[in-house]
């Protein structure tokens, strides 16, 4: 049987719904994909005798809690009281705790401030989880046979804390029969035309099928019970790769997330030691941004009007397929780039401003064997015309370049 896993938040901006508790979401498939069975989700305020009650009947239920928040140095930070008072356990002060926090400061050349001193108190026989990322240490209790591990709740510190110092320690402790996952990555397509796409083959039956829509990626989840073939696994996600074609990026046969279009194109490019240079329009920069560090952008610009188009190139042709040909040509060859990248549009800003209009959108690739595009329609808010036109020219290099799919 599975061990009982609950997931407790702390905070008034999570009750009020001023934040979005992506820390429960995030543990939860984190848990799950361990061997935990979840059994709830709790949001507290900043209430000590709320607080106090809710960890006292998690101790009499599940074999696990991850307690997220409460561990600031401000007054409405109670988790450490908390648990002192729930489980007899009085507030010790741990000098080491007390000198990670003092390091944090003298990091960020920054005086600590004297309240800061109260992340350094932890229940009487709590083990301090430390937290390299930032000054709230963690901890963790045992109580009534229940394990609580407590971090912070600034989501970039949690998840680091969570896999350096909690996940290793949650293998140590419990019995786990991992679930078994597959992800399959694609570019291109909608929720529903991957389920067209996969509608004919056949799924074994304890098969858990879901779907992540992201922009402008989307991901098909694949969960298997402990127990599944291995040999099924890969059958099944062969046939699948080959029904998702050339629009499957990338997939993943385990619990770390699957290479997007940013991390395969950079892949390709390395491996070939290939230079790119970039004109973009629509997207303003956006793609440049998602390249900043890779060694491969020899070259980044961003046109954002006809009139400076034409101001700075020569562009040959009348249609925008032509004038985008021959501006990638051009981009290629002033820069010394291997790859010319640019996108063109109609440079009308209404078709930006409303969501019920499409764009045409026209992206081409120049390289020293010639040049190629590709022509979509776009519509949606603003962000999703810029996402999916900066992600369209990484996909049309790609193609270019060739995949493992």
């Amino acid at each position: 049987m599975a061990p009982r896993c609950e997931i407790f938040s702390q905070g008034e901006e999570i009750v009020t719904g001023q934040t979005v508790d992506s820390n429960a979401a995030w543990l939860s498939q984190q848990l799950i994909a361990a061997g935990f069975e979840l059994t709830r989700h709790t949001a507290v305020g900043d209430h000590l005798e709320a607080l106090v009650g809710l960890l006292i009947e998690i101790s009499e239920r599940a074999d696990c809690c991850i307690c997220t928040g409460g561990l600031g140095p401000t007054g409405d930070d109670l988790t450490a009281e908390a648990v002192a008072e729930a489980f007899g356990a009085p507030l010790e002060f741990d000098a080491e705790a007390m000198d990670q926090v003092e390091s944090i400061f003298k990091l960020w050349n920054r005086p600590m401030p004297a309240v800061n001193r109260k992340q350094a108190y932890f229940p009487s026989g709590a083990v301090r989880i430390d937290n390299k990322w930032g000054t709230a240490p963690g901890f963790t209790v045992n109580h009534n046979g229940c394990q609580f591990y407590f971090l912070p709740g600034v989501p970039s510190e949690m998840k680091k804390m969570f896999q350096a110092g909690v996940f290793p320690q949650l293998q140590e402790s419990f019995s786990l029969s991992p679930l078994k996952k597959v992800t399959f990555r694609t570019f291109g397509l909608g929720e529903s035309a991957i389920q067209e796409r996969i509608e004919s083959i056949v799924f074994p039956e304890m098969v858990t099928v879901s779907f992540r829509a992201g922009l402008p990626e989307v991901e098909l989840k694949l969960w298997f019970p402990p127990e599944q073939d291995q040999q099924e696994i890969e059958v099944l996600s062969s046939a699948i790769a080959s029904a998702l074609g050339n629009q499957l990026i990338s997939v993943s046969d385990g619990f770390g997330p699957p290479k997007g279009i940013v991390e395969v194109v950079s892949e390709l490019l390395t491996e070939q030691n290939h230079k790119v240079a970039l004109l973009e329009t629509v997207s303003s920069g956006l793609l440049a941004s998602w390249c900043v560090t890779r060694p491969w952008l020899l070259e980044s610009r961003v046109i954002p009007s006809s009139e400076l188009l034409n101001r700075d190139f020569e562009l040959e042709g009348c249609s925008e397929t032509e004038r985008a040909l021959s501006l990638a040509k051009l981009v290629r060859q002033k820069s010394g780039a291997d790859y010319g990248l640019v996108q063109l549009w109609s440079f009308d800003p209404s078709l930006l401003k409303e969501k019920r209009r499409s764009m045409e959108l026209v992206t081409a690739l120049s390289t020293c064997d010639g040049e190629t595009h590709h022509i979509t329609k776009v519509g949606g808010s603003l962000d999703r015309k810029q996402n999916i036109a900066a992600a369209s020219l990484l996909n049309l290099l790609r193609f270019h370049l060739g995949t493992a799919y």
